[in-house]
């Protein structure tokens, strides 16, 4: 089957493959050849392909999954290779949200410090390969 995770800026992934693993707003699923059509909505997380017993894993922040006649696509707002993933930066961007949401200021915009936080564990998972 074939796969394409694309954003706005460009096609980051698109080659065939034989599984997908992907987080949608109910949790993880995944779709192997001959799969039912379906569309679901994505929760930011990680998304992890295998071709011949090889890996490869991408962040996906949300968007839309879809899969018919052997064809699959991710839209999503952003994506990243694990191996383009700024490691010291998403810990960074962690450390933040985590202050930010153990503050519980009034003025905290408590679910964009969660995305936050989402975003960063979901870039560190993909980056040390869990």
């Amino acid at each position: 089957m074939h796969l394409k995770i694309i954003t706005h800026e460009k096609i980051v992934f698109d080659n065939e493959v034989d599984e997908i693993y992907t987080r949608g707003l109910d949790g993880e699923f995944g779709i192997l050849k001959s799969h039912e059509p379906v569309t679901c909505p994505l929760g930011i997380g990680v998304t992890r392909v295998s071709t011949g017993g090889k890996t490869e894993q991408f962040t996906t922040m949300g968007g839309i999954f879809q899969f018919k006649d052997e064809n699959a696509v991710i839209l999503t707002d952003s994506a990243e290779n694990s191996n383009d993933i700024d490691v010291e930066r998403a810990k960074l961007a962690k450390q933040r949200a985590e202050l930010r949401l153990a503050e519980k200021k009034a003025e905290t915009d408590i679910k964009r410090a969660e995305a936050a936080l989402a975003r960063a564990l979901a870039r560190l998972k993909v980056a040390i390969k869990e």
